[in-house]
């Protein structure tokens, strides 16, 4: 109840400051002036909440302030004028009008201003790296394909998952190309993902795994319902689960999220399947509620810092989910690889959050070359 009573007046507290301060006239004495242009959504805003929790941190070490306005409409001149970086959100699905019409109100005020194109979407493609990228000098995404070099190939279908979990079940998808520009990928920053949501960030940095009995063996609620590749991969993931007798596992769909939390802080281990990207809300929450995450192997992915380090920090399965069963059997049986497992994750985290790590991995991509 404390916790919630918190969150409730952190976001309350924050939403005043994106209406107020956050929309004030930059310090024209501050070095560097950063303007975030906003998609006001829990998910792009997990994104952007790493900055205010450490701006004194950033003020400090980098003489920098930041300022946060909506990314829609007409933006106000004067913010944009005095910005020395600009970071931009967009929806998933902003058509060419809606973005040529955010960059030509740059263009108009501030054309020498550093550009940052902030990427909070779920899928590991770069879809949008061939309208974004000529026009920016920074490209941040929560999580990229480890091997690069597969970027601007064909996929059965827009995302990797798509092309896998398609020619899997036969289904009918087109293959698709996203070009991926000249130079591009140098471009490219790894930003955390969603350790950095308000609910999660300050409470890895206070540093308290939660202790207590943990009756539950797996937390496996998955929704199946979706497009015809999703339901098909957590179709197969859902009868995973359904085969494991004598397993006391949590299942089913529908309930609140405090619920949620409990559920997760009660439970052994958390099967976290892939959503419509690899990277999901749930593989951060099973680690700040102290439970051992089990999830589809994810060594063709990078993010930072790294959670998934096989049997380290989290325990990978197959795709096809052949090994699932034995493989939670064995972490169950092994209670000492099990708790090690889930603390090793969370100190990851902590270490993180209660460090300077999050500015020194982001100062690059806001500030150029003068931050390396």
């Amino acid at each position: 109840m404390i916790g919630r009573l918190r969150l409730k007046l952190r976001r309350r507290q924050h939403a005043k400051r994106r209406a107020g301060e956050l929309r004030a006239p930059f310090d024209l004495a501050a070095r560097r002036r950063v303007l975030f242009l906003a998609v006001d959504h829990p998910i792009p805003q997990s994104q952007l909440f790493g900055f205010h929790h450490y701006a004194d941190r950033f003020r400090d070490m980098w003489d920098a302030e930041f300022r946060e306005i909506p990314v829609d409409g007409t933006l106000d001149a004067e913010l944009v004028k005095r910005a020395t970086t600009i970071c931009i959100q967009t929806n998933f699905d902003i058509s060419d009008d809606a973005l040529a019409a955010i960059l030509a109100q740059i263009d108009a005020h501030n054309p020498g201003a550093r550009r940052v194109y902030l990427d909070w979407f779920a899928p590991t493609d770069l879809r949008l790296a061939e309208r974004v990228g000529p026009h920016v000098d920074a490209y941040v995404s929560k999580h990229v394909l480890r091997d690069r070099s597969q970027y601007g190939e064909p996929t059965f279908g827009d995302t990797t998952l798509m092309d896998h979990y398609g020619k899997a079940h036969g289904l009918d998808h087109e293959t698709r190309e996203f070009i991926i520009p000249k130079g591009f990928l140098k471009k490219i920053y790894v930003g955390p993902s969603f350790l950095t949501a308000d609910f999660m960030l300050p409470k890895f940095a206070r540093g308290r795994m939660p202790r207590g009995p943990r009756p539950a063996d797996l937390h496996a609620r998955i929704a199946v319902e979706g497009t015809p590749w999703y339901r098909a991969m957590r179709q197969g993931c859902a009868e995973a689960v359904s085969r494991l007798e004598g397993v006391r596992a949590v299942t089913g769909t529908g309930i609140p999220h405090a619920r949620f939390l409990r559920e997760l802080r009660a439970s052994k281990m958390c099967f976290c399947p892939f959503g419509y990207g690899e990277v999901c809300w749930r593989d951060y929450e099973a680690i700040l509620c102290g439970a051992a995450l089990v999830k589809q192997d994810m060594s063709h992915v990078e993010t930072a810092p790294d959670i998934f380090i096989p049997d380290e920090t989290y325990v990978p399965v197959k795709w096809d989910m052949s090994d699932f069963e034995p493989r939670v059997r064995d972490l169950l049986a092994d209670h000492v690889k099990r708790k090690r497992i889930a603390r090793n994750a969370f100190e990851v985290l902590h270490d993180y959050a209660r460090s300077d790590a999050f500015v020194a991995q982001m100062a690059p991509a806001l500030f150029g070359d003068e931050a390396k």
